[in-house]
């Protein structure tokens, strides 16, 4: 099983203190650390099996879909060497309009 490097962009960066901020304004902000650490564990561990989720070549060429906890899309690319977090989409956020 190959092992790849996982980098989050600039903008999943920004998606993931959003999605704190916003849990920590409506919950609370030791809910929306423990929500944030969930997520980023999640993600981090796409470097084993980083082939997952659906292949949404229809919207963008390499592009992946997984879904987390039932409140975020994660959309990723994989390449040879490194899986690219692109963006975490929180609560129904339309995220196919975000690559179209």
């Amino acid at each position: 099983m190959r092992r790849r490097d996982v980098y989050f962009s600039p903008e999943a960066r920004d998606d993931l203190f959003a999605i704190i901020d916003w849990i920590a304004a409506s919950v609370s902000r030791q809910i929306a650390e423990g929500h944030a650490h969930r997520l980023e564990t999640f993600c981090l561990g796409l470097e084993l099996a980083s082939e997952r989720g659906a292949r949404r070549d229809d919207i963008r060429p390499g592009l992946r879909i997984i879904g987390f906890e039932r409140r975020v899309a994660i959309a990723f690319m994989v390449e040879v060497d490194r899986v690219t977090i692109l963006r975490l989409f929180y609560g129904g956020r339309d995220w196919e309009a975000s690559f179209g």
